[in-house]
């Protein structure tokens, strides 16, 4: 039982969505609550950790118990931001039966995977273990830890708890790339190294401009349900093939940026690797070049979701590619010349 349980818990963090409703009466409480907190997406704060971490490993400035605090506070706080969204979105009347939503995968609530209680106790246990965090970094760090944390809390409150959210008035999508890129990964280095660094920001870059093209690719799938509720995302402020343009624009500048930092040194040319992602940019290219189709091809899973997928797998690669590239840069940055 204890093996099939961790094998269920893996399961939620690999691959894409899981179809929703689908075994639900299956899952024990602890993957109810993994597969309702999206954790297949998690990987893209885990990711960002990693590269925060390598970039102060290049600077001789990494510190193993600091780096398990910046990964493990990441992914907190990206379970809280989706728990949070899926709430305040099923409070407002957004994630109903008919919404994109509650087709692609588990709604901690609308789908009966959380009583309204359990729900309260993860986020309760989640938001302990974020506090906790922050309080040692803050006691470590002193105000450059306040100001990092304060802009998080900040922008994780305003994305979709506000009154007026953020995700409403065409904002969610670059305060994705804030905080995926300068915030996460120049923040993260922040606390683990001790400073900010301005190279650590350029090089954080690509991968929120990755981040931003999962989030629009998504509003672009949903965009018709969206203009319906007057949720005005920037896809459907600007318009859908506006909104396609911007998701290529930033899949091609993510490799641009890498080239252009490798060239000027600010990091290592290793990171040139980011090349084994170009296939999955392909097909993202590829889907952002067209409207989506108006059905799914057989057995497509996470289905309304089609530009938002390519997105998340092309990022998904890079991420690893990047950090890879940023491993073998630490590694030579260590060998005596």
């Amino acid at each position: 039982m204890a093996a099939r349980n961790i094998r269920m818990w893996s399961q939620a963090f690999v691959g894409f969505y899981r179809p929703n409703g689908e075994n639900l009466r299956d899952l024990d409480p602890v993957a109810r609550f993994l597969y309702a907190a999206r954790s297949v997406i998690l990987v893209i704060s885990a990711q960002a950790a990693v590269i925060a971490g390598l970039l102060a490993l290049s600077a001789r400035a990494f510190s193993l118990p600091e780096f398990l605090g910046v990964l493990v506070g990441f992914v907190v706080a990206h379970m809280i931001s989706n728990l949070s969204n899926d709430y305040f979105g099923f409070r407002r009347g957004h994630d109903t039966p008919d919404s994109p939503r509650m087709r692609y995968t588990i709604h901690p609530l609308a789908s009966g995977a959380l009583t309204s209680r359990a729900l309260a106790v993860g986020l309760a246990v989640l938001a302990a273990v974020g506090l906790a965090i922050m309080c040692a970094f803050i006691v470590e760090r002193g105000w450059l830890a306040v100001g990092i944390a304060a802009t998080g809390v900040a922008l994780l409150f305003l994305y979709d708890a506000a009154p007026t959210p953020l995700k409403s008035v065409g904002l969610g999508e670059l305060a994705t790339f804030v905080v995926w890129g300068p915030l996460m990964i120049g923040g993260g280095y922040a606390m683990i190294a001790g400073r900010l660094d301005a190279g650590v920001v350029l090089a954080s870059l690509p991968f929120g401009l990755g981040v931003m093209s999962i989030l629009t690719g998504k509003h672009i799938d949903q965009m018709s349900f969206d203009a319906g509720r007057g949720i005005r995302t920037l896809p459907v402020i600007i318009g859908e093939t506006a909104a396609r343009r911007l998701v290529a624009v930033c899949i091609v500048a993510m490799y641009a940026i890498v080239f252009a930092l490798a060239a000027t040194g600010v990091v290592s040319r290793f990171c040139l690797i980011v090349v084994v992602a170009v296939p999955e940019a392909v097909v993202a290219l590829r889907r952002s070049a067209a409207e989506r189709p108006a059905a799914p091809p057989p057995g497509y899973v996470g289905w309304p979701l089609w530009h938002h997928r390519a997105c998340l797998v092309h990022n998904r690669r890079f991420g690893w590619a990047y950090i890879a590239g940023l491993a073998l840069g630490a590694i030579a940055a260590h060998i005596p010349a």
